[in-house]
């Protein structure tokens, strides 16, 4: 209480009213894998980025200082398809970068080797990439013979994304013409190296056709189980999601990379997705979505599924992959882990239904096909195990048809009741921070009644609570009964609250049958 030592008029401000909880957001991802380049430049320094957490709130940023697509990564595909699908905020993780600012050393330049016209076939030109990396993959050769078949000169003709350049009349002979002092000297793209061959020159000469040069890639050392864990004291990798409160939904599309470049195994893939989900379960707001191992049809993933002894309310498991622009090449598509396209799909939902509305039964936007055409019947053994398929239906586009958890409770079977609960849980806790030390007594137990019905009525309000009364819907019980002399002298209040959420109309049935009419006067 203040103390007044003269007479007058003095004005006090009281706290007073409700103190409103705000509902917090819940459609923030986070992606972890790999990328072009992680760096940051400001002032004229360059700040690497790799294996930190860094917020991206559209594709312009994510290119400025992730790069773009690159050969041999999924999560570029991913972090496009979440703003294409409607996600606005996002964190990305690079473990790895793959793009030409890595150290020289570490980027094998692609190749190809070129045979001879003569019998034996023998390799007699080597065509090498300039630049080091996947980037090389992309560039083609084109040998062609002149009009006499026995002259010694040909054609070479390298096609690039970024060009072409045509070398007339070489030939493997010494002199102005040589093919390896030629496109050497003045070639962008590639070197030529002349090996070794029998026969005469003529004989030498490559053999006419189109040869595409392979083998470029970024040779860093190999990603294991710790790498996507990452470390919490060193903010790196999973671990350094830890401290980022607002992040909601969690992928890693790039695990699948590593598996299909053979540095980790399917134990591994279950390892580091079970750390992905327990990461979820200790945070308690966070959500992870999972990706199923590539090229598996229904009978495989069914097999795959029931022996990874997945048991949890905080992830969801999607199924096939899906097909897209390749961006990379610039023509054609290519096959991506769905994770990052329906992580964008849970983010338009939340923001034009609400979190309570099931992410299902929505188009993926961006996907141009299934490697897998799913039959009702092939769901109905993937359905019941937690396996939600994404299906393509005439005149309807590709869907998400399915919404169930991995969790073998019934009570956690839907992704939305979860997700529900994460946003409820997560904004009373916020909401309510004020209550810390405040006085334990009915004022103070009627106030917090007071400040999370309102809250909750709102929740109702949104449709996200199943009753036709706010009474059917919630009940929130803050008194004496929960709170007597025994739990107030261990310094705890304790409220009980109770919320009956929305359900999925998953199963839509309607009885039918033959009907004689009214019957007669």
């Amino acid at each position: 209480m203040p103390t007044y030592l003269s007479p007058g008029v003095y004005i006090e401000e009281r706290e007073g009213g409700t103190r409103p909880i705000e509902a917090v957001g819940t459609a923030v991802a986070a992606f972890i894998g790999f990328t072009e380049k992680a760096e940051e430049h400001s002032d004229g320094q360059v700040t690497s980025l790799q294996n930190r957490p860094v917020a991206i709130s559209n594709w312009t940023q994510y290119v400025d200082r992730f790069g773009g697509f690159v050969e041999g990564a999924y999560l570029p595909y991913s972090v496009y398809g979440y703003f294409l699908n409607g996600g606005s905020r996002c964190y990305v993780v690079s473990v790895k970068t793959l793009g030409a600012s890595v150290d020289e050393r570490l980027a094998k330049p692609a190749v190809a080797m070129l045979p001879s016209r003569s019998e034996a076939k023998a390799d007699t030109l080597e065509i090498r990439a300039k630049s080091g990396g996947p980037a090389g993959n992309n560039i083609k050769v084109t040998v062609r013979e002149p009009e006499d078949p026995a002259a010694e000169i040909f054609t070479l003709i390298i096609s690039t994304p970024d060009g072409t350049e045509t070398f007339a009349d070489v030939t493997l002979n010494k002199g102005d013409q040589n093919v390896e002092t030629l496109v050497n000297t003045r070639s962008q793209f590639v070197t030529v190296h002349i090996l070794r061959a029998q026969g005469s020159v003529a004989e030498r000469r490559p053999q006419a056709g189109e040869y595409v040069l392979q083998g470029g890639k970024i040779e860093t050392e190999a990603l294991t189980v710790s790498s996507y864990r990452g470390e919490v004291a060193a903010r790196t990798g999973l671990g350094g999601l830890t401290p980022v409160d607002e992040v909601t939904m969690i992928a890693v599309p790039d695990l699948m990379q590593s598996l299909q470049a053979g540095e980790m195994s399917l134990a591994d893939v279950q390892a580091v997705q079970q750390a992905l989900y327990e990461h979820c379960e200790q945070s308690k707001y966070c959500f992870a979505i999972l990706d199923c191992p590539p090229d598996l049809g229904a009978q495989e993933m069914l097999q795959w599924r029931q022996a990874s002894n997945y048991d949890t309310k905080y992830a969801a498991l999607y199924y096939p992959w899906i097909e897209t622009s390749d961006m990379v090449k610039g023509r054609g598509s290519v096959r991506v882990p769905p994770s990052g396209h329906v992580a964008g799909v849970y983010a338009r939902s939340d923001a034009e239904r609400g979190v309570h509305k099931a992410p299902a039964n929505e188009v993926i936007r961006g996907a141009t096909g299934l490697p897998v055409q799913l039959t009702r019947g092939e769901q109905d053994a993937l359905n019941p195990i937690g396996v939600n398929c994404i299906r393509a239906f005439p005149g309807r586009g590709i869907r998400i048809w399915g919404a169930r958890t991995l969790s073998s409770d019934p009570a956690w079977r839907y992704i939305n009741v979860r997700r529900l609960f994460n946003m409820v849980e997560e904004s009373i806790e916020r909401g309510t921070q004020w209550v810390v030390f405040e006085p334990n007594d009915p004022d103070l137990w009627a106030r917090v009644r007071r400040d999370v019905t309102a809250f909750l009525r709102t929740v109702w309000s949104s449709g996200a609570l199943f009753g036709t009364t706010p009474n059917e819907a919630y009940y929130v019980k803050c008194d004496e009964e929960l709170n007597p002399v025994e739990v107030r002298d261990l310094g705890q209040l304790i409220i009980e609250i109770g919320i009956c959420p929305v359900k999925p109309a998953e199963f839509v049935i309607f009885r039918i049958s033959q009907w004689a009419g009214p019957a007669a006067a």
